[in-house]
């Protein structure tokens, strides 16, 4: 009799025919894993500009949650399977980028806020998107410039980038009230272990599935947690909250059951004060794309990315932003988090993805699905995060070392890294520097990592055979 928890070996191949009842838990898994990193930057923007205060924004940021989860799924299908030279064929997920917050705040500073100054934002997307399209298509002859020892340090530098994000996480949260909770610590744990255990100690299907498995017995632990232990606290000033790791089911019950995604919710506005900086923006997301696609190539396959490949997610990314734009949706690029996911599990198969991005339009279509998945605490996420995140750490490494390391190979890594991390994790350090480099390179260590081993990579001189 066939063991049904074996895992098909299609699941490791791109292209394999793997079955729905094996490909469905492996895409949910991914949804979940991004889930919340593709509504937080919405937030933190319709914020910003005052459309989170609830009266009469209320239903258009919920309506904009909404689209989001719809762009996230249309957008990732059409990287996974392309259409002409839109998409890269690349196991990718897509989702609304959190590298844009600092520059769309600054857009909202220099503006003043409101629904106009959304509108201006979502201009510059539309430009912005547009532009690194144009990109793409030039990417073949700009290959030169991108290594491995440049990819993997770009790769790593993400990798490095995203930890101290997952470790948040674990902890509730760093806005969480209770945030470091020996409540919230527990949760991050329990996922964790879980996932250790199932990882490492079966084989097939629960094994590959063990992200989501971990993810629902966190669910499971909280769901628990609530019917034993007090739901809020008290702050030092005196004030009572709702501890972070509670399950708001009333989010779930207000919900509908259905609704269609509206289009341009948002006046688009055309406005330089946010179309130019937003466009630099894009120069630096087009180069994490060709990091993102570079890490789950080699941490999913153990090869090195193709032009074709780098060309076509770049395209997607650029063309995906606009068509996210129209939805009145911030830019749509590779989430980091799921190259992560792909490097653990090394499950690259496309249906299985697929599976995860028509989940994904699903929770755009019935609000009450998308509701389910967004009330998981932090910690739950952050049980999974603090392993995947460090898998493409491991993914960096593996593109820098595929080739020998030489002298100026490890001048470009070092440089690059103590510069570019460095700098993300002390951003402070360029406060005396005109705005437009702080937007640029104070973000996160991603980009100037990126610069400096680019601009390496041109003017060492290589060595002799």
């Amino acid at each position: 009799m066939k063991n049904t928890n074996e895992l098909s070996k299609e699941a490791y191949v791109f292209e394999g025919k793997l079955p729905l009842r094996q490909a469905i838990p492996l895409g949910l898994q991914h949804v979940l894993a991004m889930f919340v990193g593709n509504l937080t930057p919405l937030l933190i923007i319709t914020g910003a500009c005052g459309m989170g205060s609830g009266g009469e924004f209320a239903d258009l940021q919920v309506a904009l949650l909404q689209n989001a989860m719809f762009v996230a799924g249309v957008v990732t299908l059409v990287q996974l399977y392309a259409i002409g030279p839109v998409g890269g064929k690349v196991p990718i997920i897509m989702g609304t980028s959190s590298g844009f917050i600092g520059v769309f705040n600054s857009v909202v500073a220099t503006m003043g806020g409101g629904v106009l100054t959304y509108g201006a934002i979502m201009g510059a997307s539309v430009i912005g998107g547009l532009f690194e399209t144009v990109l793409g298509f030039l990417l073949k002859p700009l290959r030169r410039f991108f290594p491995p020892v440049v990819t993997g340090t770009i790769v790593l530098s993400i990798g490095l980038s995203l930890i101290s994000v997952g470790i948040s996480s674990f902890g509730g949260g760093n806005t969480a009230n209770d945030y470091g909770s020996i409540e919230n610590l527990l949760l991050g744990l329990l996922v964790l272990v879980v996932i250790i255990a199932l990882k490492h100690g079966t084989t097939g299907m629960t094994s590959s599935s063990s992200i989501l498995i971990g993810i629902l017995v966190g669910y499971a632990a909280a769901f628990i947690m609530g019917l034993v232990l007090p739901h809020t606290g008290v702050t030092a000033d005196g004030v009572e909250y709702t501890k972070a790791w509670v399950l708001n089911w009333d989010k779930v019950a207000e919900a509908s059951w259905f609704a269609v995604p509206k289009l341009m919710p948002v006046k688009i506005v055309f406005d330089w004060r946010a179309i130019v900086p937003v466009m630099i923006m894009f120069i630096v997301t087009a180069v994490e794309t060709v990091g993102d696609i570079s890490g789950v190539i080699e941490g999913g396959m153990d090869r090195e990315a193709t032009d074709e490949e780098l060309s076509g997610g770049v395209i997607c990314d650029g063309l995906g932003s606009t068509f996210a734009a129209f939805f009145g949706v911030l830019a749509n690029t590779s989430f980091s988090q799921n190259v992560g996911l792909v490097s653990m599990t090394k499950v690259v198969n496309r249906i299985a993805l697929a599976s995860g991005a028509i989940f994904l339009v699903l929770c755009g279509l019935v609000p009450k699905l998308g509701a389910l998945v967004s009330i998981m605490p932090q910690s739950v996420l952050g049980g999974a995060a603090v392993m995947m995140f460090s898998s493409i750490v491991l993914s960096g490494i593996q593109l820098i070392t595929r080739e020998k390391l030489t002298p100026r190979s490890l001048t470009i890594v070092s440089v690059a890294l103590g510069i570019g991390y460095g700098m993300g994790a002390n951003s402070t350090i360029l406060n005396a520097t005109p705005q437009w480099i702080q937007l640029i390179f104070g973000g996160s260590g991603i980009v100037p990592a990126a610069f400096v081993s680019i601009l390496l990579n041109i003017v060492l001189p290589k060595e002799k055979a």
